[in-house]
């Protein structure tokens, strides 16, 4: 069985849209979460409630290749990759859409048990551009 180490850590994630057409929207949370380092990879865990729906992220990290996935009031399979566009899904309650990814920028940073990581990309859904998304996470460890 691989070795998994586990932490607590505080969250701090920025999320901005920038729609094709449409003004550019930002919404920032803070969380509580959970890092883990399992078979060399970083994972950064975490849940969020929206609506009264609970949605669970699990996103692994790293800096030309990583992964956001979402589970709970809305599936969701995010695949971000620096050299070449990726093929991902989104579900919910009216069904499902795949999506493409085009990443422009990626940047993972590490220390100990905190760390920073920021992702810039193009959402496409049937061919078309729905907009760019920048997301901006730091992470520490709970004291």
């Amino acid at each position: 069985m691989a070795n998994e180490v586990r932490s607590q850590v505080n969250i701090k994630l920025i999320s901005t849209i920038r729609p094709i057409d449409g003004e550019s929207e930002s919404y920032e949370m803070r969380l509580t979460g959970q890092l883990l380092e399992k078979a060399g990879s970083i994972y950064l865990k975490y849940e969020e409630v929206q609506e009264d729906k609970t949605i669970r992220t699990t996103m692994k990290l790293g800096n030309e290749q990583a992964l956001i996935m979402r589970t709970g009031a809305v599936k969701m399979r995010l695949p971000l990759n620096i050299i070449e566009q990726q093929i991902g899904h989104y579900e919910s309650e009216f069904g499902s859409m795949p999506l493409v990814i085009h990443t422009k920028k990626m940047t993972y940073i590490k220390q100990a048990v905190s760390g920073e990581f920021h992702v810039q990309y193009d959402l496409l859904m049937g061919g078309q551009s729905v907009g760019n998304y920048t997301l901006d996470i730091t992470f520490t460890e709970v004291q």
